[in-house]
């Protein structure tokens, strides 16, 4: 065994635990929020946890926008990091906020004035409507904020600050919670506001978010923060972002639309049907939290080594990665098995709803080996190199020319019962696998894309 190797490996899974155990303990508790979330909401009625569960469906669509540009981000910044060009970073940042904010302006527009219509495209459930409705008109406006702090925790994270990051929006999603327990249920002398409530909280645990991540960049002299490099127009640079993350952004919004049509699906079928896949998705995410914190930091740490020129050692983390990810899916498969009676206890759903609920936990024990796998290598892996036209074209064929229309077809011309159609929804993931695994192979993936500063 090569020794030079060994260490090099050794020196990588510190680096990598270094950077994952932070973005691991932000996503747990993330996803501990939406748990608490949906708890509550089922105190309030299913109808409650049903109307958010759809409405929330904008806040996917905005996030599928910001995993595209933190792609972006992650990819350019810490290649530029590897490299030790601090104003390049800066500048990165600087167009990543004006992109960002252009589009949650969009996003908060809707939200605010056409809550109604949005949900229609959902759910005919004239109840669901006016309940999601209220929580959109309020929360919509939370949404600005992200153009903040998603660009400032995203480029801190790829300079190999995940701490701050984690720390910043741990902050305030715990604030968050604390908040929705308050207005929810009526606390501290409170009116009790139910879904209204948490919408308020949201609002209130964001504007903290963003004066956190401000109070940072005065504080902070990482950067030593100049405005004309920041706010400046910089063309190639902004020619670099667009080509690196309109591909990322339009896979991420292919990907997300998809799942938003799966809800489509979903809401159409019935509220039992909304409400298990809400309390699923839930779980879910809480147990692939390791996963996807130990891809972030993968990524960190691959585009570094890439713009350091390191082209060996990269491609030795990469295999790495894809052998770690592997592992852990499989982990996370057995922890959602076991998971099952702990979640029938915290979630109380109709005697349908718990069925459907129990049928789709059994699917995604599965179903996470998958999505982890291709999540590190087109998300993590292959964009670390600045590919990220792959990953557009395969998730285009594979869910709208594949999954999309088999599953509506099943849905509502066959008209299959609903744990049938489930079981074709979540089979989206392995159908790419083969065409996933033969272009990794290929290593074209692997390029430095940095340039100089100007």
């Amino acid at each position: 065994m090569n020794p030079i190797l060994t260490d090099q490996k050794k020196r990588f899974y510190r680096q990598l635990w270094r950077l994952a155990l932070p973005i691991v303990l932000q996503n747990i508790i993330s996803a501990a929020v939406n748990s608490a979330d949906v708890l509550m909401l089922g105190y309030v009625g299913e109808d409650a946890l049903s109307a958010v569960s759809l409405a929330n469906q904008l806040y996917v669509l905005v996030g599928g926008f910001f995993f595209g540009v933190n792609s972006a981000i992650s990819m350019m910044v810490s290649q530029y990091w590897g490299k030790g060009d601090r104003r390049s970073i800066q500048a990165v940042m600087g167009i990543a906020f004006k992109i960002s904010l252009a589009v949650t302006v969009l996003a908060a527009a809707v939200g605010v004035c056409l809550p109604g219509l949005f949900l229609r495209i959902f759910t005919n459930d004239a109840e669901l409507i006016r309940i999601g409705s209220g929580y959109l008109r309020i929360v919509g406006v939370s949404y600005l904020m992200m153009a903040v702090s998603q660009v400032y925790e995203c480029t801190m994270r790829s300079m190999e600050r995940a701490r701050l990051s984690t720390a910043i929006s741990s902050t305030a999603l715990v604030l968050n919670i604390c908040l929705n327990a308050v207005f929810i249920f009526g606390l501290f002398g409170a009116p009790k506001l139910g879904v209204v409530g948490v919408a308020i909280a949201t609002a209130i645990a964001r504007t903290v978010e963003v004066g956190l991540c401000l109070l940072d960049a005065v504080r902070s002299k990482v950067l030593d923060y100049s405005w004309p490099v920041l706010m400046g127009s910089h063309p190639k640079l902004l020619r670099d972002f667009v080509r690196y993350a309109v591909p990322a952004l339009l896979n991420d919004m292919v990907w997300t639309l998809a799942f938003s049509t799966y809800s489509i699906i979903f809401g159409h079928l019935g509220s039992d049907v909304v409400a298990a896949n809400a309390v699923a998705s839930t779980v879910r995410n809480l147990c692939t939290t390791v996963c996807y914190g130990m891809s972030s930091a993968g990524i960190v740490l691959l585009g570094k080594a890439i713009g350091d020129n390191r082209m060996e050692e990269a491609r030795s983390m990469g295999a790495t990665l894809c052998h770690l990810t592997l592992g852990v899916g499989a982990l996370t498969g057995l922890l959602i098995l076991l998971s099952r009676p702990l979640v029938f206890q915290f979630y109380s759903l109709s005697a349908t709803g718990e069925d459907y609920l129990n049928f789709m936990l059994l699917v995604n024990s599965y179903y996470v080996i998958g999505q982890e796998i291709n999540t590190l290598v087109i998300a993590g892996i292959f964009r670390a190199g600045g590919d990220t036209r792959f990953g557009l074209l395969c998730d285009t064929i594979d869910m709208w020319l594949v999954a999309v229309p088999v599953s509506f077809f099943c849905a509502f011309v066959l008209k299959l019962p609903v744990k049938a159609v489930y079981l074709i929804v979540c089979l989206d993931e392995f159908y790419k696998i083969p065409f996933v695994y033969r272009h990794y192979k290929k290593y074209g993936w692997l390029k430095n894309i940095t340039r100089v500063y100007e």
